[in-house]
């Protein structure tokens, strides 16, 4: 999980780069501070036709997040770009420094600020989404499943803005944390190697969006690979199951050859998806 967002990277084709006029950066907006050190995210704009909706890029593999040039990762969200959506690139405190709920805490916040600043943006504070990979995903799915509307006691005015986004899409992502921690008796090997995932079994439920699956939950498209071994399609199928029982608007879309990340036709086919369902449930009111 570590290495998936370089080798997304590597497999996206790189035709952005032919194209960077039609988008505008803004790299490194500070959007909070943490024991010294700033959070931070990019800003992707369209030049031409923005459709005044964001999308927020969960950069965390592993629950690791790394910085890179934008320009570099520009490819990535060309399929958005050019449909007009403004993409946030957002990085969260790092493990192994940080943990989980360290880097769900700062991802939070990251979605209070977009929001309160709108209006700098160009954006409907009404029509935000958020999308990742593996770790990245797991993020997506807990600001999808355990929002809230702010806190209005709270000294800091982002923490009275609201944290819930209208759309998600979770590309293999892990749903359930408490098979993948080492209390768990039959939890895979590979989990070893990730140490955001030395949680207790409480803070693993609380942080499983799995767990906490409710009717106010945000639309949500599943993108999983029916050979993945490293989060197995159970753990997309087991939360779609949620999703219905809940009346929420989903989708499951399984890529019969595909492990724990795509390539060629079925990378095409997800970044293809993914516009499609942001055009769906982010389309103004």
């Amino acid at each position: 999980m570590r290495t998936f967002i370089v080798i997304f990277l590597l497999l996206v084709p790189t035709i952005a780069y032919a194209k960077d006029t039609d988008v505008s950066i803004t790299p490194d907006v500070v959007y909070g501070h943490k024991d010294g050190l700033a959070l931070t995210f990019d800003v992707f704009t369209p030049t031409r036709d923005p459709n005044g909706s964001g999308i927020l890029f969960m950069v965390s593999g592993g629950w690791y997040s790394h910085w890179a040039p934008p320009e570099q990762m520009q490819g990535l969200f060309q399929s958005l770009t050019d449909k007009g959506f403004t993409v946030f690139a957002i990085r969260h405190g790092s493990s192994p420094r940080y943990g989980i709920p360290e880097a769900v805490s700062d991802v939070r916040r990251s979605v209070r600020f977009i929001r309160q600043n709108a209006e700098k943006f160009k954006i409907d504070p009404k029509r935000l989404g958020v999308f990742g990979m593996s770790a990245g995903g797991h993020l997506s799915l807990v600001l999808g499943t355990t929002a809230d509307d702010g806190n209005p006691d709270d000294k800091d005015p982002v923490g009275r803005v609201s944290d819930r986004v209208q759309a998600v899409v979770a590309i293999v992502a892990p749903t359930d944390l408490t098979i993948m921690v080492k209390d768990y008796p039959q939890r895979l090997p590979a989990y070893a190697n990730f140490p955001a995932l030395d949680l207790d079994m409480k803070n693993a439920e609380g942080h499983s969006p799995l767990r906490h699956v409710t009717p106010d939950d945000a639309p949500t498209l599943l993108l999983a690979g029916a050979k993945d071994d490293l989060v197995p399609i159970d753990h997309s199928r087991k939360i779609q199951v949620e999703f219905d029982a809940k009346n929420i608007p989903n989708k499951l879309i399984e890529f019969k050859n595909a492990g724990h990340g795509f390539n060629g036709d079925d990378m095409k086919r997800a970044t293809q998806e993914m516009a499609a369902w942001f055009e769906i449930h982010l389309a103004p009111q």
